[in-house]
Formats: C-alpha cells, structure tokens, sequence
C-alpha cells in the first residue's frame, strides 16, 4: 500500500497572511489524520514564510501517523530532527532563497557531506530520505550515502504528464526499479494531483509513500479536506 502524507505547508501559509491561528495548523493536521491521511509532512523554511519552529514543536507530540519533516539539511533543521525525533527526515537540497524544491540532490558530489548527515540523522532513530531526480547515477549514489529511502522529485512527470504520458513517466520506472533492486525505499512527491497521480502508481506499484501539498491544498478548496483527502486514497487504491 502507498501511503499519503499531507503536506500542510499551505496551511501556514494561509495563516501567516493574516496573522492569528486561523486556520489553525495543529488543528488541521489532526483533522487530515482523521480524514484518512496516513501521513504529515511539513518543511520548516528558516523565514517562516509557512511552517514555523513552533508549529513543528506543536506538531510533535499531536501527529499519530508517520511525522515527515522535510528540509535543506542545515544547522537549525538538525537540531530541529534532533528534537522532534519524527518517523522521518526528508533531505532536501534547496537553500533559504529558494521558493520551492525544485531539483534533487546530486549524491555523488555531496557525497561526504551527506553521509555525515545521515548517520548522524539516524543515530536518532530517525529514518532518512533524500530527494532525487529520476537518474540511475543519484539513486545508486543515494544508497551508497546510507540513504533508508529516496523521494523521486517528480515536477518533470507532472510537466510532461499531459502532452507525452509514456516519455514522462519511463525515468521513474527505471529509477524506481533500481531503487527496488538495491534496497531503497520509495517516496514521490512534487506537483502531484488528481489527474497524474494514478498512472505514476499504477506503473510504480511499489512506491511506500506520496508527499502531496499545494494541489491537494487547492483541490480542498473546492471539494472540501476531507472529501479532497478521500479522493487521493482512491487514487492510490484503484
């Protein structure tokens, strides 16, 4: 079964605009575990411009599925896993300056440096995920670091999804496969929606956990969260 962890970065983001609790963060993320969210993600950026350092804190000892914190792998992020202890640390390459994710990490250049990290991180009791791109070269390298899993930055499936389905879905095939056969677990998130995000799990069957944020967010919008939520299950169930 492929679990879906909410992204709830959005939410803050909402909250911020105004100030105040409303809509409340802690709030919102029992109710997706309620819903049927079998996971939280958040990305606690160092501006606060959505999560902030308190709401993860918040969020601690209140999210009851699996707890997946997401982040550029700086001082303030470790101390950060360190003290929540979540069920996971996804690694992620993006700076403070950097709007959203928008590309994976180069594990062989990074090498050392996230070794480091992810021994450290799972001296913890945490496990760890880094963010790649679809390319043979970044998962192998992912394992090569200690990596427990990879999460496949799947923003090019998305682009590519309507105009050539097949083209953009074959790197995560391959990718995925290699990651099955050398052990990794998989995650998948960036740009997944209701539209796309059948097909990527009817040809990657085996994908552990989708992190979806902004459409799902959106989509709530309309729709309502829990109905929204219900209506991503589905997609992963069918």
């Amino acid at each position: 079964m492929t679990k879906l962890s909410v992204n709830i970065n959005k939410i803050a983001t909402l909250r911020n605009a105004r100030g105040g609790n409303n809509p409340d963060v802690i709030q919102t993320a029992k109710d997706c575990e309620r819903f049927g969210a079998q996971g939280i993600t958040v990305h606690p950026r160092p501006d606060e411009r959505h999560i902030t350092y308190d709401d993860v804190m918040g969020l601690k000892d209140v999210v009851t599925t699996e707890f997946n914190i997401e982040g550029y792998p700086d001082n303030r992020y470790m101390e950060i896993i360190e003290k929540v202890r979540p069920a996971q640390a996804t690694l992620v390459p993006d700076g403070p300056d950097v709007l959203t994710s928008c590309a994976g990490w180069d594990t062989i250049s990074h090498e050392s440096k996230l070794q480091e990290i992810l021994k450290q991180i799972k001296s913890w009791g945490v496990r760890t995920s880094v963010f790649v791109d679809p390319h043979l070269r970044m998962v192998e390298g992912a394992k090569k670091i200690g990596a427990d899993r990879i999460e496949l930055y799947t923003e090019p499936y998305a682009s590519g999804y309507h105009s050539d389905r097949k083209s953009a879905t074959e790197p995560y095939m391959i990718a995925a496969k290699r990651a099955k056969e050398i052990g990794l677990g998989l995650n998948a998130g960036h740009d997944l929606d209701l539209q796309n995000l059948k097909h990527l799990k009817e040809n990657i069957p085996y994908l552990d956990e989708v992190s979806i944020g902004h459409a799902l967010i959106c989509d709530a919008l309309y729709y309502g969260l829990e109905n929204t939520i219900q209506m991503y299950l589905r997609k992963l169930q069918e």
